[in-house]
């Protein structure tokens, strides 16, 4: 697997080839995540070349993290630059969705689509989940993973969750949530110009289908499709039909 330098910290990312002539797929985790979060199905879409990144200071990416959601907007485009994407698909799931929103307003002209995943125009946070990450790190990661999926997930979904979160640092996943307590876009996506699926879980409680809609109703050339049975996680716990979906969609709008 690949390492990029950008700004003399060392990016690693997973890469699936696929049809150069197409616009490549970027995968963008969530808080406290990395590039293992999005299952074989999703990184090997078909035809279309899909990276993968580990956002700075997760996964086998260097550090430091960084302190907002426009900071990771800003260092995703620097390493965008460094690979030659000159125009590229940026799905982006819960925190990663709030990056892709900003990618979408910055630089329209770099993006052939966007992809949200689970995510919202505004992603608060309960001060309760802020406090606990600083004060109990472990047991609030997981109650955090009893909310992540939807209906009557399988034991091994929540601890692969806990595993995940667990291998990184505290202070980056305190980091993460923060940035996206503060974030809001909420009267901004009207100006996404770029055609747009809203896809998510039908069972999401962290970013429930009320927000979803939000993004749909307000983005101009937005489409909505929602998962039945599916939480938070939902391209775990459902990842042929978000595959299936997302591959769909971009056959359609830029194939």
């Amino acid at each position: 697997m690949p390492y990029q330098v950008v700004d003399g910290r060392r990016w690693f990312y997973a890469v699936h080839p696929g049809d150069p002539e197409r616009p490549p797929v970027v995968l963008i985790h969530g808080a406290g995540g990395n590039h293992l979060v999005w299952p074989a199905q999703v990184r090997r879409l078909p035809h279309y070349t899909v990276y993968a990144p580990d956002l700075p200071g997760h996964g086998r990416s260097e550090g430091p993290a960084l302190p907002s959601i426009p900071a990771y907007r800003d260092a995703l485009l620097a390493w965008a630059d460094a690979l030659g994407l000159e125009t590229f698909v940026p799905v982006g799931h819960s925190m990663g969705g709030a990056i892709a929103q900003e990618l979408a307003l910055a630089v329209p002209r770099r993006l052939a689509a966007l992809v949200l995943v689970a995510t919202g125009a505004r992603l608060r946070v309960h001060p309760s989940i802020l406090r606990g990450l600083r004060e109990n790190f472990e047991d609030t990661v997981r109650f955090l993973s009893q909310w992540a999926y939807g209906d009557e997930p399988p034991p091994p979904l929540l601890d692969v969750f806990v595993e995940q979160v667990m291998a990184t640092s505290p202070e980056v996943v305190y980091g993460d949530f923060a940035a996206c307590d503060v974030w809001d876009r909420m009267g901004d996506v009207k100006d996404i110009s770029v055609p747009t699926l809203v896809l998510g879980g039908e069972s999401d409680r962290l970013t429930p289908p009320k927000f979803l809609r939000y993004l749909a109703e307000h983005i101009p050339q937005a489409e909505l499709v929602l998962i039945p049975g599916a939480g938070h996680m939902v391209m775990v716990e459902a990842p042929d039909a978000v595959a299936r979906a997302i591959s769909t969609w971009l056959e359609r709008v830029v194939g």
